[in-house]
């Protein structure tokens, strides 16, 4: 008789401590059961939100200029496109996976401002043209991990941070980079309401150090898949470092500061015990409430079409940056 292979609830569902982790985050907030203690007019915005009939539908990105660097064409089995603009993190636009492809349609990313300051010698603010125009424009093909223990496989497209940085020439005191997203609760209604937007404070922020950004892996993307980014991947530009977790990429970035202390960011204020500064893909270091020495595949089939794999230390790119680290403690310095 043929062997039955069972699947376990953490096969089908390896981001279910995530979702316990966001009741948990609801419930120390005091809204477990948020609709029933809301006023009517609230509880009228909150129905009207789940409804979704009336948000815009996202703009299809504009085909993009771009090289294919082939030092950059890992020979890696793509995401199907659809997972990696329809299963995402975007928590402006709610907290689950399909919400931000459902409701980032309300985010206008023209005109765009983009300001470089800080510690550098020529701050400069780019425009949404200069995004795609300023350097030329290529494809990466790089691992995703999300922090939540699943991982994609796709085809960036943008220029090395270091790039611009050099543009702006930064001075011997700079020491950190600082990222701020858009801040527009007309256009992202969980930054007007917690409830949809996971308690989190906002903006959205976050750092590396310089070191890290001046790091030929890491990238300004303003694209996916040959087209422009569409909102609810963090249009029109987001930070890109494959070797770190996914929170990490910044999405819809107004500001880039250069600093002399190590900024601060967004999930670190939120949960510092659970979320490190460096945030590191690292097998031998588990989440508090979850291992991360294995992750699941998002791949085309659906919920029941597991497929995982062993976590790779720095997701696979520990050859290019293990240098950065050498005599840091990686367990301290999550």
């Amino acid at each position: 008789m043929k062997k039955i292979s069972r699947l376990t609830e953490a096969d089908v569902t390896a981001e279910s401590a995530f979702f316990m982790q966001r009741r948990q985050i609801l419930k120390t907030l005091g809204i477990g059961a948020a609709a029933l203690s809301l006023s009517p007019v609230a509880q009228a915005d909150l129905l009207d939100w789940f409804k979704g009939n009336d948000r815009p539908k996202a703009p299809a990105g504009q085909p993009l200029d771009f090289s294919k660097p082939a030092e950059w064409q890992a020979k890696l089995p793509l995401t199907p496109e659809d997972k990696v603009t329809g299963y995402n993190n975007f928590y402006e636009f709610g907290l689950d996976k399909a919400d931000p492809a459902a409701n980032a349609g309300t985010l206008q990313t023209t005109p765009w401002k983009l300001t470089i300051d800080g510690e550098v010698a020529k701050p400069l603010t780019l425009d949404h043209d200069d995004l795609y125009k300023l350097f030329p424009l290529e494809e990466r093909i790089y691992r995703m991990r999300c922090v939540e223990a699943w991982s994609m496989v796709v085809p960036w497209i943008g220029f090395p941070l270091a790039s611009l940085l050099k543009k702006v020439e930064p001075t011997s005191a700079a020491k950190y980079v600082a990222f701020t997203t858009l801040y527009a609760p007309e256009q992202m209604p969980g930054q007007k309401d917690r409830f949809i937007g996971g308690g989190l404070d906002y903006p959205y922020v976050e750092g590396l150090r310089i070191d890290e950004a001046m790091h030929p892996l890491t990238m300004l993307t303003v694209g996916v898949y040959g087209k422009a980014l569409p909102p609810q991947n963090g249009a029109p530009v987001r930070l890109t470092v494959p070797w770190k977790y996914g929170f990490k990429g910044i999405k819809s970035i107004v500001s880039i500061k250069l600093t002399r202390e190590r900024p601060p960011t967004t999930w670190n204020l939120s949960a510092p015990g659970e979320y490190g500064f460096y945030a590191n893909v690292n097998p031998n270091v588990d989440h508090p409430r979850w291992s991360q020495a294995t992750e699941r595949v998002i791949g085309s089939g659906g919920v029941l079409d597991v497929k995982r794999q062993p976590t790779l230390l720095f997701n696979g790119y520990a050859e290019q940056v293990a240098s950065l680290y050498k005599g840091l403690d990686l367990r301290e310095n999550f």
